[in-house]
């Protein structure tokens, strides 16, 4: 999916932006443009200095704007002081003030709107009640945990009801279980309050849960957007395919006219391959709960391609078991197989996996490499 669109001049409109630092040759944001629809959650993900966080600095105001422009709500922000923007921003460290009580942390972005004392009391109680912490208005940001001090800070990021709400990395230092209830709690705040969402995070299970789209960035540049299931079914670059989620990957020369990814003397099918591809050197990706593991090789389903293997390891992690693989060739994979159903193999034995190619993506291989996939072959339809 494009990541712009036209939304009719609401929401955040992102066109061309570059960011360079003073002192560096490579640009920390090189050209991206993005379309944000009102109301949208739109989450920014990539590794660490990908360019995301500089993104969302310049979409605040905090870092200046080296070429492009970014609108909000069709009026041009580039150059306006990040007061000036009406937008809310929680960052990983909460940055509450320790003296404060939790109520007047809360009202202190009203009092410096000069709000009238009744509006702002009755804007602080229905601030805190959204993040559930309207009994403790009174106590100090010390006497918080960790969560319940990250919720004061959504609640004073929201209360004067921005355009949109930016987040940079806000569970970053939580645990776990924390972090997955906070999720849930983000996601409720957004349903309810309808308000446009920014969320910046390395994390792909934090990406996948709470977002209406994902604009995948690497190397200063977004490598695609798409909504979670475009990205995780469908990845456009091997970057995306191997970053969000796990994946086996199968190199080989693309035949569009025979719609087969070419690997040695054998032929993985792939249809509804891209007309850039043809001849080109590509990669097959298929996600580990798509592979199918057979100790019987005539149990395979006509028309499904098919490998060898070996097993190499199986690890319980709770609602299946990952399967470690090593081909015919000596490359590597993994598989995910449900806990109930007995196991086909145990690690040292051989088996046949295979996949339905509707649930694969043929993408472009940047190495531009010889590398040896597994032997692959196609079995006959019926």
């Amino acid at each position: 999916m494009s990541p712009t669109k036209d939304d009719g001049g609401r929401g955040i409109r992102i066109r061309g932006v570059s960011k360079i630092y003073s002192g560096t040759a490579r640009p920390a944001v090189d050209d991206v443009s993005l379309d944000i629809a009102q109301g949208e959650f739109m989450t920014l993900l990539g590794p660490s200095g990908s360019g995301k966080t500089t993104m969302l600095s310049m979409l605040a105001g905090f870092a200046s704007v080296t070429a492009g422009s970014i609108e909000i709500d069709g009026r041009e922000v580039s150059r306006l002081k990040p007061h000036k923007r009406d937008l809310g921003v929680v960052f990983q460290q909460y940055a509450l003030f320790p003296h404060l009580s939790v109520a007047k942390n809360v009202a202190f972005p009203l009092q410096q709107r000069r709000m009238a004392k009744a509006d702002i009391a009755a804007k602080v109680a229905e601030a805190l009640e959204l993040v559930h912490l309207g009994d403790f208005a009174d106590r100090l940001p010390g006497q918080l945990s960790g969560g319940q001090q990250q919720r004061v800070a959504l609640a004073r990021a929201v209360v004067y009801q921005p355009r949109a709400l930016l987040m940079d990395e806000p569970l970053g230092a939580l645990d776990r279980r924390l972090r997955d209830q906070l999720q849930r709690e983000i996601a409720r705040m957004h349903r309810e309050l309808g308000m446009t969402f920014i969320f910046v995070t390395h994390d792909q299970h934090e990406a996948l849960t709470l977002s209406d789209r994902i604009a995948v960035f690497n190397d200063g540049r977004i490598e695609q957007c798409g909504t979670p299931a475009e990205l995780y079914e469908r990845p456009e670059t091997l970057f995306v395919a191997q970053f969000l989620g796990e994946s086996t990957g199968f190199r080989g020369t693309v035949d569009r006219a025979a719609g087969v990814l070419r690997c040695g003397p054998h032929a993985l099918r792939a249809p509804l391959l891209e007309p850039a591809l043809d001849g080109a050197d590509g990669v097959v990706v298929v996600r580990p709960e798509r592979l199918e593991l057979h100790v019987e090789a005539g149990r395979v389903a006509a028309g499904h391609n098919r490998v060898g293997a070996t097993v190499t390891e199986i690890v319980y992690v709770g609602d299946r078991h990952q399967v470690g693989l090593r081909f015919d060739d000596g490359a590597t994979g993994t598989a995910t197989h449900p806990v109930g159903p007995p196991l086909p193999a145990m690690p040292g034995e051989a088996v046949t996996v295979s996949w339905d190619p509707r649930h694969q993506a043929v993408v472009a291989d940047p190495t531009g490499s010889s590398v040896p996939s597994p032997a692959v072959e196609v079995t006959a339809d019926a």
